[in-house]
Parts: C-alpha cells; sequence; structure tokens
C-alpha cells in the first residue's frame, strides 16, 4: 500500500489487518468532517478488529508510510486464535503507552519516541509528512522542522537515498546518537 492510500473509512464494513510493514494512521472525523489523530498502527499491530464485533470500522485509516498489511486473524498455522488474540492485545496496551509518551514532555524526546518506532532494525527510516508528525506528536510544524533539522546536524539522522521517496523523509537513524 502506498503512502497516503485509505486503508478503510470509519462506517465501512470489512475485515481486520495486521501490519507486516509500515505505519498506518487511525483517525477520527469529527462532526465538521475534520480528521483528527487517533492512534498509530505499526509492524505487528492489529488495526480494524471492531469490525469483527461491530460490523463497520471505527477509525479512517491510511497509510502514513509505504506499508503492506495482510488480513487478520492469519491463515491457519501460524498462531492459534486465542495466543494471536492475546499478543495483539497486549500489543495494543503497549502501542498506546508508546502514543501517551509522544503527546507529553520535552519536544525532542516526543520526535525522537516516533522516530524509534518508526525505524526498522537496520536503521532505515522514511519519515511522516511534518504535518503528520506534528498531529502525532502534538507539537507544531515549525518544532518539527527545528528538531529534524537538529537531529541531522547532530548526526542522529543522515539522509538516505531510497527510490520513489523524497530526499526529506528517508534516513538513517544511528541509534547510538
Amino acid at each position: 500500500m502506498n503512502f497516503g492510500e485509505t486503508v478503510f473509512r470509519a462506517g465501512e464494513a470489512g475485515p481486520a489487518w495486521r501490519v507486516r510493514r509500515g505505519a498506518v494512521r487511525l483517525d477520527m472525523v469529527d462532526a465538521m468532517g475534520q480528521r483528527r489523530f487517533a492512534s498509530l498502527a505499526i509492524d505487528g499491530d492489529i488495526l480494524g478488529c471492531e469490525t469483527l464485533l461491530l460490523g463497520a470500522y471505527t477509525f479512517t485509516a491510511s497509510a502514513l508510510t509505504q506499508c503492506e498489511l495482510i488480513s487478520w486473524p492469519e491463515a491457519a498455522g501460524t498462531l492459534a486464535p486465542a495466543e494471536s488474540m492475546l499478543a495483539s492485545l497486549a500489543q495494543t496496551h503497549r502501542r498506546a503507552a508508546d502514543l501517551l509518551t509522544l503527546r507529553g514532555g520535552q519536544a525532542v524526546e516526543r520526535v525522537l519516541g516516533l522516530i524509534r518506532l518508526l525505524a526498522e532494525r537496520s536503521g532505515r527510516l522514511i519519515l511522516p509528512t511534518r504535518q503528520d508528525i506534528a498531529e502525532i506528536t502534538d507539537l507544531r510544524i515549525e518544532t518539527i522542522s527545528r528538531i529534524i533539522k537538529d537531529l541531522e546536524r547532530s548526526g542522529v539522522l543522515r539522509t538516505f537515498r531510497i527510490d520513489g521517496v523524497h530526499a526529506t523523509r528517508s534516513y538513517i537513524v544511528n541509534q547510538s546518537g
């Protein structure tokens, strides 16, 4: 799934999904039709499972980065259904705690926290747009731009060219920096 593509919309029916790679933004849509950041799903997270109980999605989901999604629950032979559900529930609680830390405290720590969540094990990172980062961390776009420039200057982020990705969004993360 490409960056920016809609995975599903609130109120629609459909399957639940597991994020295999990438990041998905979940938004509530207010009475004025404005989307408001609600949550984030990354590798291993389940999204849309409320459709199994309620018959419709609660959130609107869009690809924050290039992603790969698979239908959930997975095909037979992976995890037993109970194990899969318990592991998913535990991961959902961890993600909720992670997201709380991204919305409070020092601005640079919020941005670094998001970077750590989104970075691959190899240290490669495709950042969401500055606007998305601002909404996720509850900071201003100007603050995000300044922090990212500071992280580049200090060597924590090093630009890395990935075909098809804007040069200001792809990085290698210095995990020790």
